[in-house]
Parts: structure tokens; sequence; C-alpha cells
């Protein structure tokens, strides 16, 4: 006999949705995170003359280029009322397109959502770029505009910072990362930038702090602004933290592409070169009348450095702090070079603290992305006085004595004119590893300066002369003579060729382009030391 089970009917599938159905909501949804939490908050972005995240995206990437990832990010955290606020993309945009068709990585705070806060997704989003950056082997930028950590999330929103600072440590020297200081950054978000290669601001809009003016009135009863404390002219001029200032966002973003286009993309790669239409063995003759011949007369280096780079274009590095050198980045015949020239226009000139950390920096920094180095001398010699010897000019010179001896990149220096004592050493003279070393017939290398060489030197003689002027002016001109004619240094192979000013061009280009292929390695060590 048959038995008949009675089997239970299977309840029905909940209907799947159409594709296109779909694919309409999908869309609708992403329009809806690109255009942010409301239209007032655009508006109230705006209205500080700031643009939105993905505005300025736009305006840095090759258009159409930017392929955004994780925009349906939300964060996780209750209490606070957080659980009820879940926006997509937590506060911050990330991804990668082209710059000037090269591939390079961004991140982009949203100030419209949280107030451009880091919790914990938002962090995650960044360590996630960041990774894909060093991975890839291409540049990061990071658009900043954020209120530091998002407090409701506590400890947790910290850490966050603590990944992003391990990370930009990690990728130090291996791909280039430049910060954005597009609004405010305060507390540790601060470091993120100090830790990058450059560090962009725009005026009145982006500050950069550790404690706010509340807090430093608090303590110290000091009252000061926001753009008093931290702004961008007080970084740029006074803490060096700041290497490039803007007055607006457009003409800031359009300066970041051209610093991507100097650099490589990478520490094994060659900056691409850009050939024009200057000729590479132009003559530089004009420079025979913008450097006087008197030691003792300014001039403009800025001049020189225009002179000489192809089409006269260059992109000075931290302009307003430390004017007394000049360090910059510019072609010549097309390819990246690094220059680091003294300023007589500033204090003669002089190496001073300030000076001589921007420089050691310049270096460094061109040094771990293979550009080569020209170095223009016209140095009296270290700052005197007491400030900066209590200062600590022994350790901070030592910053640029040991970035030049690191260096393993092609080195060139030309003396235009005087180049005295340690100073004369610093600026990669032969001694400390200078592959070449040329002159100008106005040179002048010597210990010091003959009018004080000869009061050091004939103390005596001059001292029980009857007529002591005459006998000191005699004196410095047989020193000068003998120890300081403009060919003693080549004659002693420390120099290596007196040169034609108006063949500056050519030799510089020629010397970099048999140094190309430099081959030059480092002990076998962790790292070195760098006088702190």
């Amino acid at each position: 006999m048959t038995i008949l089970q009675e089997t239970a009917t299977p309840p029905l599938a909940p209907p799947r949705p159409d594709l296109g159905r779909a694919t309409d909501e999908l869309h609708r949804l992403k329009e809806e995170v690109s255009r942010g939490p409301d239209a007032a908050a655009t508006r109230r972005q705006h209205a500080k003359g700031k643009l939105t995240a993905h505005e300025r995206l736009e305006l840095l990437f090759d258009e159409g280029t930017f392929t955004e990832i994780e925009p349906l990010r939300r964060h996780r955290a209750t209490g606070f009322g957080l659980e009820s606020r879940k926006p997509h993309g937590d506060g911050v945009i990330i991804g990668w397109g082209l710059v000037h068709g090269r591939t390079v990585f961004a991140y982009a705070h949203d100030f419209r959502v949280f107030a451009g806060a880091l919790g914990e997704a938002h962090a995650t989003k960044v360590h996630k770029v960041m990774d894909l950056a060093e991975a890839s082997g291409a540049p990061l930028v990071s658009l900043n505009d954020g209120a530091g950590a998002r407090i409701q999330e506590g400890v947790t929103a910290l850490a966050g910072y603590g990944g992003i600072f391990r990370r930009n440590v990690r990728a130090s020297g291996v791909i280039p990362q430049i910060s954005v200081m597009l609004g405010p950054c305060a507390g540790g978000a601060a470091y993120s930038p100090a830790l990058t290669d450059f560090v962009f601001m725009v005026r009145e809009t982006a500050q950069m702090f550790i404690t706010g003016p509340d807090v430093v009135q608090a303590v110290t009863g000091e009252k000061i602004t926001h753009n008093g404390l931290g702004g961008a002219d007080v970084h740029a001029g006074t803490s060096g933290v700041a290497h490039f200032v803007f007055d607006d966002e457009a003409s800031c973003l359009e300066e970041v592409r051209w610093l991507l286009s100097l650099l490589p993309r990478n520490n094994r790669e060659l900056a691409a070169p850009v050939r024009g239409e200057d000729p590479a063995d132009r003559r530089t003759d004009a420079l025979t009348t913008l450097v006087p011949a008197d030691p003792g007369r300014a001039y403009d280096m800025r001049a020189v450095i225009e002179e000489i780079t192809d089409d006269g274009e260059y992109l000075e590095v931290h302009e307003g702090w430390a004017r007394n050198v000049v360090c910059a980045l510019a072609r010549l015949d097309g390819q990246t070079v690094g220059v680091i020239a003294n300023q007589p226009n500033t204090l003669a000139g002089v190496l001073d603290i300030h000076a001589s950390e921007k420089a050691a920096r310049f270096v460094t920094t061109c040094d771990a992305f293979n550009i080569p180095l020209v170095t223009l001398v016209d140095v009296p010699g270290f700052l005197p006085g007491v400030d900066q010897e209590h200062g600590g000019i022994i350790r901070h010179g030592a910053k640029l004595l040991h970035a030049y001896c690191n260096a393993t990149v092609p080195r060139i220096s030309i003396v235009l004119r005087k180049a005295y004592g340690g100073a004369y050493i610093v600026m990669d003279s032969r001694s400390i590893g200078a592959d070449l070393s040329f002159a100008w017939p106005t040179n002048e290398i010597a210990v010091m300066g003959a009018e004080g060489a000869a009061n050091v030197v004939f103390r005596r003689e001059i001292a029980a002369s009857p007529d002591p002027e005459a006998t000191r002016e005699r004196l410095v001109k047989e020193y000068k003579s003998e120890l300081m004619h403009p060919y003693y240094a080549a004659e002693r192979g420390l120099v290596d060729d007196v040169i034609d000013p108006g063949d500056t061009r050519r030799v510089l280009v020629r010397s970099l382009a048999m140094l190309r292929e430099k081959k030059a390695d480092l002990p076998d060590r962790k790292h070195g030391i760098v006088p702190t």
C-alpha cells in the first residue's frame, strides 16, 4: 500500500529586482552621494570661498579621469546620535585619476559631512588609498579640509590617525606625497601634512595648529586669531611648514599639477622629460650684467636661475621662508633639476639656522626622487651671533652637510663670486662629493674675506706699522693675489674648470647628460643618523 505524504509548499522567494530598475536605483544613489548631504551645506561651503571635495578633484585631475572607490561606505559607530546619522562616504572621497596623463591617487575631505572629521570608517578609506598609492608606485595628494578627530568616536578616531602617520612615514622617499590645505587642520591632524614632502596652503581659509586660539588663550593668556596663529602666511614665512601659498583654490590646484609634472612617479623612476624649444647650448651672456663683479654688491639670484633654466621657468619651494637661500625645481634641456642657491639680496646670502634646514630638506627630497642637484654658490659664510650659536647653528648647519654628503644623484656646483669658510664646504664643494665643480672668473674661494684674513694673519705687522691703514691695504692686496685669485682653486684641482658665465647653461646641460647614468652606492646600513 502506498502512503501519500503531504509536503509543505515552499515559501515563494521574493521576486528578483529587474536589472534595469536596480541600475537606475544605483545611479540615483550615487548621484545623491555626490551631491552631498543637502544643498544648504554646499551653499555654506561656497559662501566661505571654498569648493566642494568633488569640485576640487575635478580641478586636480585631467578632465573625466577620476575614479572614486568606496563612495557608499558608512560608519558603524553608535552613541551620541551617530546611529541615526550614517551618510555615505563618511566625509572623505578617495580614488585615482590622471594628472598630465600619469596616475595619481588622492583623498579629499568633504567638510559638508561631519565637518570632514575623521572616524574609523573615514580613516580606513584613507588607509586604503594610501596603500594603493604605495603599491602602485604613484604620487598621493591629500586635499585637507577637516575638523580633526571625530570626538564621538573617541580613541578609535585617534587610532585612525596613527595608521595614516605610519603610512606617511613608510611611503616617505618612495612616492611623492603632497598635502593641500584648503580648510582647518588642528591637533594631531596637522602631523600628516608635516610628514609629507610638500605642503600647499590657501590664504584666509586654511589654518594649521596643534592647539587652537581658545586653548592658547586659556593656557598662556595670549589672544590671537585663527589666521594669526596658523594661517597660510604664518606657515609660509615664519614656521616654514608651508612650501607654497596661494590666494584661491583654483590657482593652488593648478600649481599642484605643475609640481607633479616636475616629479617622478616614484623613487625608482626619473621625472618625465619635457623638452621645449629652448636650445640646450643657448648662451647666457646676460649673466655678466646681472651679477656684479664686486662681491659686496647685492643682486637677485632668481634672475640667474631664470637665465639658466628652460624658458626661464622654475618653481620656487619655500619662497617666503629663509629667503637667504633659494630652492627651486626647474628643467635643463627638458630634465628636472633641483637648484640650491645663496641669495645675496637677503642677508648677503649667508647661511643661518633656517636657511640650512630649508636647503637640507630640499636636497634630501631631490635625492630621494632621483632629481639632480645644481648648486649656485655666492656665500660669505655662516651668520655670526649669539642667537645663532645658542639656537644650534652647528647642528642645523650639519643637516645641510649631511644631506649633501648622503646624496647620490648627479651633483654640480658653480661658484659665482665669493665662497668663504665652512659655508663654501657645505654648499656642495668637491671635498664633500660634488661630481663636478665649476667657477666663474669672479670667484673668490678662501677661508674668509681678504680683509678679515689680513687682520688675523698680519695683525702684529699692521699694529707695528707707522701707517696701519696703508699697511693693511697692501697686505690685503697681497693676500688676494696669492691665495684668492680666480684660478687658485682650479690650480689645486678643487674646481674642475673656470668657465665663461655665458657658457653656464651649456656646461650644465652637457655635464648633466654625462652624469645621467651615474651609479653611487651608500654603505650597507639601516640608515644614517641625521643631525637634529
